[in-house]
């Protein structure tokens, strides 16, 4: 498999997801709309790695928008039989050190779980937005890929803190990440219900983490809760409703693909977008739109910003009994090749997984094959905690 879409530099140590920006190096976000486009600007994240002195190999492979599973349906690459994310599959054969991505609709997560790497999605506000291709804003965050706990706090120590030139970037905040504060006494939660979702393979691997968890001095407990379900719902309505808004800027006009068959500018517009889009981007577009129609609006659009709320609230009232949550990041522990056609029903399945801290901008980190979700700002215990579980071995 073929994971850059863009080589920069034979040297490098850093990858960098065709989700951002970097100067000069095409950046498609695995969509054919975006073929032919280079900034003339970094992404922030970028910029604070290259002036610590880390080089950028070059731009992984993604899916069109970060939509899809692990990366599968990119305009510039093809499916392979045993689907994987291009990042992961780099780390884990040795390519680079890390790498950074985009993490929108949980793609990254899964995949860094396919690949047995590690990946940090932060706390919502505490990594600069700014040069990142926007899908959906009030949700997706940059994350950082990584072999192991170590790798990922070296690189997130870099890339975090204030940006003025981002309107999300929370201010007055200073992070210090740490991956050995003490772990014995906390007590972590497996749900039930994403349990009986999971293959055995899953099931195992969760087990097998929460044992080592338990050699740690963590107290693991089952609970039972409609937490990830509702928060399911909640994000695919936000998430298509602001992709629905954001892919609006690309019609042929300023950069990109520009359809050739055209006599007007609503020809234009039209034919570029249906050569431009995949049918997973198509269907995100018209079920988005379908959300924020005038019928839909308030039963669909601003009940799911209600329940956003409901769903923080809960959240929160758990994390005053646990310090994380024990999940699986997918259903399984690995997918095969699929029909685009599926892609939209197939997401939302495997969402489920990985929606809620999309949805309200908790950390969550993935280390082998699992997934630990935490309290706001708390990205420490899941560093520690997954620190504490390699040192064990895999």
């Amino acid at each position: 498999m073929e994971y850059y879409s863009d080589k920069i530099n034979d040297n490098g140590t850093i990858a960098v997801d065709d989700s951002i920006l970097v100067k000069g190096a095409q950046a498609s976000y695995g969509s054919k709309i975006m073929t032919g486009f280079k900034p003339l600007f970094s992404a922030e994240a970028v910029t604070r790695l290259e002036d610590k002195g880390y080089v950028v190999a070059g731009k992984t492979h993604v899916g069109e928008f970060g939509l899809d599973l692990v990366g599968e349906f990119s305009h510039y690459t093809k499916q392979s039989e045993k689907l994987v994310g291009a990042a992961p599959a780099l780390i884990a054969e040795g390519g680079v050190k890390a790498a950074l991505g985009v993490d929108v609709n949980g793609a990254p997560r899964r995949a860094a779980a396919l690949s047995k790497v590690d990946f940090l999605k932060p706390s919502y506000g505490t990594v600069s937005r700014y040069g990142i291709i926007s899908t959906a804003a009030s949700g997706e965050q940059l994350g950082v890929y990584a072999p192991d706990a170590e790798g990922v706090k070296e690189i997130i120590e870099v890339v975090a803190g204030y940006d003025e030139k981002d309107g999300t970037s929370l201010k007055d905040k200073t992070y210090a990440y740490s991956t050995d504060d003490v772990i014995s006494g906390k007590k972590v939660c497996v749900v039930k219900e994403l349990m009986a979702l999971a293959d055995e393979d899953t099931k195992v691997a969760v087990d097998a983490y929460a044992k080592k968890l338990k050699n740690n001095g963590v107290v693991v407990e089952e609970i039972s809760t409609d937490l990830f379900e509702l928060g399911n719902i909640a994000w695919q309505i936000l998430m298509s409703a602001e992709t629905c808004n954001n892919v609006s800027r690309y019609d042929g006009v300023k950069f990109g693909h520009r359809s050739e068959t055209y006599r007007n500018i609503d020809e234009l517009y039209v034919n570029t977008r249906t050569e431009g889009f995949n049918f997973l981007t198509k269907a995100v577009i018209l079920y988005g739109s379908d959300v924020l129609s005038k019928n839909r609006y308030k039963d669909c659009y601003d009940k799911s910003l209600r329940v956003r709320r409901v769903v923080a609230e809960k959240f929160e009232a758990l994390m005053k009994e646990y310090d994380a949550f024990l999940i699986p990041a997918c259903s399984k522990t690995q997918y095969e090749a699929y029909d685009i056609n599926e892609a939209f029903n197939k997401v939302f399945e495997e969402n489920v997984f990985t929606s809620v801290a999309n949805l309200i901008g908790v950390p969550a980190l993935v280390s082998q094959g699992v997934q630990l979700m935490g309290k706001y700002f708390d990205e420490n215990t899941l560093l520690s905690m997954a620190a504490a579980v390699e040192k064990e071995g895999k």
